[in-house]
């Protein structure tokens, strides 16, 4: 996972050698469902979303971010498997191989330059509208993030106080990288995304206040 130095300075952090201390429990537990650390725990009924078999290769990590806004707003943009770029800036375009939208479906994703890949071809694993689920793996392309898995999840923040997202994920670790290293990386990205959704569902919830509460 080498990483060049001559992307612009707003994602530097992600294009340095990653050799520090994950800021998540990086491969801590990761068999059992992920709990919010200062909220409730997440729902029962998504929790299990979050739980990963780990090969003896492989990392698994998660990244939760609160979002002023309801549910059904942060919804409607991590829902659009066909527009990934709607909040993941690290995304360049993306192109729909297969599919309309349902499980099954497949992507081809194209990053920004700077980041050590190109490409990632991806299938919709899980879509559940009423439980607020989304699930994809990584089926190819020209990267080093070989069997990646990622799960976001949806609920309820506690108070009706606007909407938590979990995005958990299993990965392959590199030859020549730690698992540190590796869930250091994809915590890194997976930050920058749920931040940047946050953003956008705060503004669309702004334009339409009227959208119903979580």
């Amino acid at each position: 996972m080498k990483m060049s130095s001559n992307h612009p300075k707003s994602s530097s952090l992600l294009l340095q050698r990653i050799n520090q201390t994950p800021t998540t429990a990086a491969a801590t537990a990761c068999k059992q469902p992920y709990r919010h650390p200062t909220a409730a725990q997440v729902p029962d009924q998504v929790a299990r979303y979050h739980t990963h078999a780990l090969g003896p290769n492989q990392c698994c990590s998660s990244v939760s971010q609160h979002i002023s806004a309801p549910i059904s707003t942060v919804w409607s943009v991590v829902r659009r498997f066909d527009n990934p770029q709607a909040y993941k800036h690290f995304v360049k375009s993306c192109h729909v191989l297969l599919g309309n939208g349902d499980v099954g479906t497949l992507r081809e994703v194209h990053v920004i330059s700077g980041l050590p890949a190109v490409s990632s071809r991806e299938r919709l694993e899980i879509l559940d509208d009423e439980q607020h689920v989304i699930s994809f793996s990584v089926v190819g392309g020209d990267h080093r993030l070989a069997n990646y898995r990622s799960v976001t999840t949806l609920h309820a923040a506690a108070n009706g106080g606007g909407t938590v997202v979990v995005e958990s994920y299993v990965v392959d670790v590199p030859q020549g990288n730690t698992k540190e290293e590796t869930c250091f990386f994809v915590d890194t990205i997976v930050k920058c995304n749920l931040q940047s959704l946050a953003q956008i569902a705060v503004n669309l919830a702004r334009r339409n206040p009227n959208s119903p509460s979580p």
